[in-house]
């Protein structure tokens, strides 16, 4: 079946029939597909770098040894979960099985999670990390815009899909090393339009390394963007 059928299908299902936990299997809860249950045990991230929300161990910390020695493009991040089971299975799912009851279940996460966690006014808009025209087309969709249809209903804030443009394909990230990932993304993105806001969160499913979102920090900054955020679902531990 053509992937963006498949996608409209499980739309109309999600609206017609009982929430069904992604977990576990059993009855969602508050017209979610996730029972409370399976969401008590998520991993929240709790304690972390406030620069690059990587997990840390002494509660006194309040940036990673990494960020002291040099601070990333953008100047905050919010990642509501520590990348393990189930949260990467879920990403997984939404990624590579055109899953967009994960989608929304993970937007709304995040939602809670920054509505909770983030304090101040919130960034004027935010942008999706965009695909290369060759992977959404082999993907068949943007799987940071669908969480980002739940996050901008849910805390208000302008999706923008249009400022930002991945201008070069890039060699799948997963598998190359930190130094690879940095060359791998150098000028593969642009600002597409010539009005910029001052404060904008980007937002992304899992930050693993750092280097795709502070790229798009790089480029955005030197568009005339002030003030960015990193927005994410999950935050890879340090390998």
């Amino acid at each position: 079946m053509d992937k963006m059928v498949y996608q409209v299908i499980e739309r109309i299902q999600r609206g017609l029939l009982t929430p069904v936990c992604i977990c576990c299997g059993l009855a969602g809860t508050n017209s979610s597909d996730l029972c409370n249950a399976c969401q008590s045990d998520l991993q929240l991230n709790y304690h972390y770098c406030q620069r690059c929300a990587i997990a840390l161990q002494v509660d006194e910390i309040t940036w990673c040894g990494a960020c002291l020695r040099l601070p990333p493009r953008y100047d905050a991040s919010f990642c509501a979960f520590e990348y393990g089971y189930p949260i990467d299975e879920f990403i997984r799912r939404l990624k590579y099985g055109h899953s967009l009851s994960h989608a929304a279940v993970l937007g709304q996460l995040l939602a809670d999670y920054l509505r909770q966690h983030r304090r101040g006014v919130l960034p004027e808009c935010f942008v999706p990390v965009p695909l290369s025209t060759t992977r959404y087309r082999d993907r068949g969709f943007n799987q940071a815009i669908e969480l980002g249809r739940v996050i901008e209903k849910s805390l208000g804030v302008q999706m923008q899909t249009d400022l930002l443009q991945r201008v070069r394909h890039t060699t799948e990230q997963a598998g190359l090393s930190r130094r690879e990932r940095r060359k791998n993304l150098r000028n593969a993105f642009v600002v597409a339009d010539s009005r910029v806001p001052q404060s904008v969160a980007i937002l992304d499913d899992v930050v693993t390394t750092g280097s795709t979102v502070n790229e798009i920090a790089r480029t955005l900054k030197r568009a005339g963007v002030q003030q960015i955020e990193v927005w994410a679902v999950a935050r890879a531990p340090l390998r």
